[in-house]
């Protein structure tokens, strides 16, 4: 019996698994699959590939499928990078590492949806290679990282699109550098120039700048499109995910909303957006919403996940998150758990999520608590009006703002080791991992000092504790 894994995030089936490396969703609003592509090693000295997991109808139910990339002809390793349509299959970008360094290449998917047929072999990878489509570069070089999203065909952000747009990280791997890079035809490509910002950033970005990851979204105040610019900071062995929100053009990005922080809990990194097939959207929808997924781990690239209790007890380390509905309001990114969880968390055996409508005032609180087998806390999460607490009880909680703007309102997913807070209507989010001694027990709730809990929910086997 496991009792670490989740069942409803998305973890390698046997091996480390180092992010997320492309996502994307097929069919229609009826019949969804989606496929998440990922980086791992089978073990800790193998050279990383890309995995693949799907789910059918919604994104929790995942079939462990072949690997679609591995190593070959000298590749030292097999790292992330983007998923798009391609016909009625789709486009793997990935980057390619040997010992005179990297280039971003692709590999094609005939028919996607058939990747995880019976008479699969789990040894051999699945995709067409069909070689290196960017190389060294008008003075540039060692790309990789690749972020492909359809470009746009004219300055009227409510045309069609045309042709396509690159992120992608040069350089040193000790001073990475994102640039921009166009494609008519996504196989040839021409470098724009390294990314530079216009207006105030509101953080440093002299330190290490990886994994750009670029998703549009139509605001809901001012009914205008933006980009919203994810960029991970690599500092003092810990990993923090920051976003901007403003507009692209050519390779400066003009900043509207300054870099803020995507994700407050201990264990959140490299967020990756998912593309879907271009007839999904209408003019109705156009960017309305996107569907996000982020790595959990609490150390950089350098850092031990075989030092995890997963490991020697189950021999798997890292897992993703939950994927996350996010939506534009006032610049401003709201988070929420995508459609059909709570249905989902139903279905496990052992996954718990409590959800609350609470009044809490200045000076008031509403605390949940994570119980472990004997019923004690193993984490406490803290709402006092003001700001947002989760903790561990480790000596190191996490913390966040709150707006006074947003409602009072809680939810909080268990799911083997792993944790997810969000409150403020997505305003704010969590994500730690925690490994409670005996599983999680239950989840317990309670309103102190004038606050109140006004309605709450309880999904999973012991949703009535």
């Amino acid at each position: 019996m496991t009792v670490y894994r989740p069942e409803l995030h998305v973890t390698a089936e046997r091996g480390i698994l180092e992010g997320p490396a492309g996502v994307f969703r097929s069919g229609d609003e009826d019949s969804r699959v989606w496929h998440m592509f990922y980086q791992y090693r089978p073990t800790p000295d193998a050279p990383s590939r890309w995995g693949h997991e799907m789910s059918e109808d919604d994104p929790f139910s995942w079939l462990d499928c072949s690997d679609v990339i591995a190593p070959a002809g000298g590749e030292t390793n097999v790292r992330a990078g983007s998923v798009t349509a391609s016909g009625d299959g789709v486009d793997l970008y990935f980057s390619s590492e040997t010992a005179a360094g990297n280039t971003v290449q692709i590999a094609h998917v005939a028919h996607v949806d058939e990747l995880c047929g019976d008479d699969e072999d789990d040894d051999i990878a699945a995709a067409e290679r069909i070689g290196a489509v960017v190389g060294d570069s008008a003075g540039a070089s060692n790309f990789r990282s690749p972020c492909v999203v359809p470009d746009w065909g004219s300055a009227d952000r409510e045309q069609d699109h045309d042709g396509w747009l690159m992120l992608a990280v040069s350089g040193p791997v000790t001073a990475p550098k994102p640039v921009v890079l166009t494609s008519t035809d996504g196989r040839d490509w021409h470098l724009v120039g390294p990314l530079t910002f216009d207006g105030d950033t509101g953080v440093d970005l002299d330190a290490s700048l990886v994994a750009p990851r670029l998703v549009r979204l139509r605001d809901e105040v001012d009914g205008e499109i933006h980009d919203v610019l994810f960029i991970t900071l690599e500092r003092d062995g810990k990993d923090t995910a920051v976003y901007a929100v403003g507009q692209l053009k050519g390779s400066v990005f003009r900043v509207d909303t300054p870099f803020t922080v995507v994700d407050h809990g201990h264990d959140f990194t490299r967020p990756r957006n998912t593309n879907y097939r271009p007839e999904e959207a209408t003019a109705d929808n156009l960017y309305e919403r996107a569907y996000l997924y982020g790595f959990m781990t609490n150390t950089d690239r350098a850092g031990d996940p075989t030092a995890e209790p997963n490991w020697d007890a189950e021999g798997w380390a890292n897992a993703l998150t939950l994927p996350r509905r996010v939506t534009l309001a006032g610049g401003r990114l709201y988070q929420v758990p995508a459609p059909g969880l709570p249905d989902a968390v139903d279905t496990t055996d052992r996954a718990r999520m409590w959800a609350g409508l609470c009044e809490v005032p200045s000076g008031s609180s509403v605390v949940v608590e994570v119980l472990d087998g004997a019923g004690e806390p193993a984490a406490v999460i803290t709402h006092d009006g003001d700001t947002l607490t989760l903790d561990r009880l480790d000596g190191t909680p996490a913390t966040a703002s709150l707006n006074d703007d947003d409602e009072d309102n809680i939810t909080v997913i268990v799911d083997g080791s792993t944790l997810e807070v969000y409150a403020g209507g997505g305003s704010v989010v969590m994500s730690s991992r925690i490994w409670p001694d005996g599983n999680c027990y239950g989840i317990r709730a309670r309103a102190n000092d004038g606050a109140a809990i006004h309605s709450e929910w309880r999904r999973g086997y012991t949703a009535g504790r």
